[in-house]
C-alpha cells in the first residue's frame, strides 16, 4: 500500500526537525569549556595517530571526524569497533590519542575495547551525550554532546544527538586547524586531485600563453597587425608593447567592433589610436583563481601577465581556465 502524501504535515515536520537540531547545535555553546581546551591540547601533542571510533550512526560521524582531521592537518583513522576486538586494535600506539563516539556512552563493542586502550598508554577523548556514562568516565578528558531531545518524532532514530556530535567535532577540528597554523596551501597539498586542489595549487603561470602563443604587436603597428594577430592567435585580443616589452595596452575583440563603426579604410590606422590603454594585468604568482575573480569583477574575458617591471610575459582568457578546470 502506498501512503498518500500530506503536504502541510510534512512541510510543518520538516521545519521542525531543523528547529530541534539547530537548537541542540546551539545548545552546544554552553557545554563547550575547558575539557574542550584540554582536547585540543591533546590532538596537537599527539605524537602517533589520532584514532577514531563508533558504531551505529556514531560510526558514521566518527567516520567523519578522522577524514576531517586527516584533511585538516592532523593524521587520523577510523577503527570500527568490533573489528578492534578481533585485531584492529593493534594498529593503536601509546603515541596516539583515541577519540570513542557514542551517544549512550555505553555502547558495548566500543566499551570493551576502552581499557585495552587505556592499557597501551593511548590519551582518550569521549564524544557522548552522557557525562555519567562508561565512557565519559574512562575517558581523560570527556567532550559533552547531550541534546535535549531527539528529532524524530517517535524520539527514537539519532538524527540531533548525531547532528550535535558531528558539529562539535567538526569544531575540535577546526581548532585544532587554527592552532596548528594549517593555512590554505596546506589544504590544498591534501586535495591535490579535485577541484579544491586545482584551486589552490594552480597559478597564473601554470596556464598563462606564452611564446609563440602570445598575442603581441609594438606601438608602432596598425589595425592590419593587430587583426592578424587576433585571428592568428584566437585569444581574442592582443597586447600592445613598446620596445622594453612595457604594457602599452591591448586591443580586443570589443575594440575592434568600435573600430567597424568607422566609416573608410581603417587597416591602416595606428594601433596606439584605438587601443585600450592601461589594462588589466596580473602577476604570475597569483593563483589562477584570483585572475577569475579579477576577469568577472571587471567583466573582461582577457588579462595579461606582466613581470614586476611591467613587461608582458604571458596572457589569460577564460577559455584556458575553462579547459584547465579552474573553474
Amino acid at each position: 500500500m502506498i501512503a498518500k502524501i500530506n503536504g502541510d504535515r510534512a512541510l510543518a515536520l520538516a521545519r521542525e526537525v531543523l528547529d530541534i537540531e539547530a537548537d541542540a547545535i546551539r545548545g552546544l555553546r554552553d557545554q563547550v569549556d575547558e575539557r574542550f581546551v584540554a582536547a585540543v591540547g591533546f590532538l596537537l601533542s599527539c605524537r602517533g595517530r589520532v584514532v577514531v571510533s563508533g558504531i551505529g550512526k556514531s560510526g558514521h560521524i566518527a567516520r567523519k571526524l578522522a577524514a576531517t582531521l586527516a584533511s585538516t592537518g592532523t593524521p587520523a583513522f577510523f577503527v570500527h569497533p568490533a573489528e578492534a576486538s578481533h585485531g584492529d586494535l593493534g594498529m593503536v600506539t601509546q603515541e596516539d590519542v583515541f577519540i570513542g563516539l557514542s551517544n549512550s556512552g555505553e555502547s558495548e563493542e566500543l566499551v570493551a575495547i576502552l581499557p585495552l586502550v587505556k592499557r597501551l598508554g593511548a590519551k582518550l577523548i569521549a564524544i557522548s551525550g552522557r557525562p555519567q556514562s562508561t565512557l565519559a568516565k574512562l575517558a581523560d578528558v570527556h567532550l559533552n554532546a547531550s541534546v535535549a531531545k531527539e528529532a524524530c518524532p517517535l524520539d527514537l532514530a539519532p538524527t540531533a544527538s548525531t547532528t550535535a556530535a558531528l558539529a562539535l567535532g567538526d569544531a575540535l577540528a577546526m581548532a585544532v586547524l587554527d592552532a596548528r597554523g594549517f593555512g590554505a596551501d596546506d589544504f590544498a597539498r591534501s586535495h591535490p586531485g579535485g577541484a579544491l586542489g586545482r584551486r589552490l595549487l594552480t597559478y597564473v603561470r601554470d596556464v598563462m600563453r606564452t611564446g609563440d602563443q602570445l598575442p603581441k604587436v609594438d606601438a608602432r603597428a596598425t589595425v592590419r597587425d593587430a587583426l592578424f594577430q587576433l585571428t592568428a592567435k584566437r585569444m581574442g585580443m592582443t597586447a600592445i608593447v613598446d620596445d622594453a616589452g612595457q604594457v602599452q595596452g591591448i586591443f580586443t575583440d570589443g575594440d575592434l567592433r568600435r573600430v567597424l563603426e568607422r566609416t573608410g579604410d581603417f587597416r591602416d590606422l595606428p594601433i596606439a589610436d584605438v587601443m585600450t590603454r592601461a589594462p588589466r594585468t596580473i602577476g604570475p604568482d597569483h593563483l589562477a583563481v584570483e585572475a577569475v575573480e579579477s576577469m568577472e569583477r571587471h567583466r573582461i574575458n582577457q588579462i595579461l601577465v606582466v613581470d614586476a617591471d611591467g613587461q608582458l610575459i604571458g596572457a589569460l582568457n577564460m577559455h584556458d581556465l575553462f579547459s584547465k578546470k579552474v573553474i
